[in-house]
């Protein structure tokens, strides 16, 4: 049996706080990894179908905002409680051999990002993936908005998609993880 493929987006304990307090405001959400250069190619939050989707941006994984750190989803979703994360087809490109770890860092973004006017701004950390987990995420299916349209999701993962510190998933070397 093949081993299953690794998540292309995990978020901190900290940001999955963030989107809760921002759905609860806010009502369902999306995220954005934008490649531009006014936003500084930040994460952005938006209400759920406030952004256009391109036929080729390319769904990075979907946040169920209801898990916490290490917990594993026991019944599927409502749709209110899933985030997708999404990024443009070239920035994926350029970055499908990192795993985007979402966090949050005190501070204001310069975009239009929900989180703005809460004194938060998210942060994409990246962890480079092992050569095994490249070999078997060259075998999965990548969803871009086109397909997403047409029904496909991607297969949930038996990785823990919240880690409690970006350390947890980006381990700084010489530095001990928790």
């Amino acid at each position: 049996m093949p081993a299953p493929a690794p998540r292309r987006v995990r978020a901190t304990a900290a940001a999955m706080d963030l989107l809760r307090r921002l759905r609860a405001t806010h009502g369902p959400l999306m995220l954005h990894q934008s490649g531009g250069c006014c936003d500084g190619s930040a994460p952005m939050c938006y209400p759920a179908g406030e952004f256009v989707i391109g036929d080729r941006d390319v769904l990075l994984g979907l946040l169920d905002l209801r898990l916490r750190t290490g917990e594993h989803p026991t019944t599927p979703a409502p749709s209110e409680d899933i985030a997708p994360v999404w990024i443009s087809g070239p920035q994926f490109t350029a970055w499908q051999h990192t795993q985007l770890v979402l966090d949050v860092v005190p501070g204001r973004g310069s975009g239009f990002s929900l989180e703005s006017p809460e004194g938060y701004r998210f942060l994409s950390r990246g962890r480079v993936f092992a050569s095994t987990e490249l070999d078997i995420l060259s075998t999965t299916e990548i969803i871009t908005g086109e397909t997403y349209d047409q029904g496909a999701r991607p297969t949930p993962s038996p990785e823990p998609q919240v880690v409690a510190e970006a350390v947890d998933a980006c381990p700084v070397p010489g530095r001990e993880t928790r």
